[in-house]
């Protein structure tokens, strides 16, 4: 049998109509879901009339969720990863099931689109031939100065 292929999806961090052709196209092929935060991602997917399985991958699950998303994907399942907003893997779950894809060489593919480092580095004004991203500020006050 065929494996599948893992598609991790940028999505829109603020406005809907920012999400690519390609990642509608791949939303919209995918056998299943894995969606950071499935209330959240819904609001997404009924916007583009979107109508797929979804099951939770979040920081608290990914380590055995990936397990079932390699076994998914073994058994020929396409499947596309969505965080809340942005890309997966960037200060989002996705690293995880990347790593696991490689050691079990499966196939994957990280498609282009929003993240909120690029369009704060050029609001920033800064020059941006060269920089370095360490993360995001925490939400909390409290976190950011330990």
């Amino acid at each position: 049998m065929e494996k599948g292929k893992l598609y991790l999806v940028p999505t829109p961090i603020g406005n809907l109509k920012d999400i690519t052709l390609r990642a509608l196209e791949v939303l919209e092929n995918a056998d299943i879901i894995a969606a950071e935060d499935t209330r959240q991602s819904l609001k997404l997917l009924n916007h583009f009339n979107i109508k797929k399985s979804l099951f939770s991958y979040h920081k608290h699950n990914e380590q055995g969720k990936s397990e079932d998303i390699i076994n998914r994907l073994k058994d020929g399942m396409n499947i596309a990863l969505i965080t809340d907003a942005g890309t997966p893997g960037i200060s989002d779950p996705g690293s995880v099931i990347v790593e696991k894809c490689i050691e079990q060489e499966i196939e994957f593919e990280v498609l282009p689109g929003a993240t909120a480092i690029t369009t704060a580095l050029v609001y920033s004004g800064l020059d941006t031939t060269k920089f370095i991203f360490r993360g995001f500020l925490p939400r909390e006050n409290k976190e950011r100065n330990p």
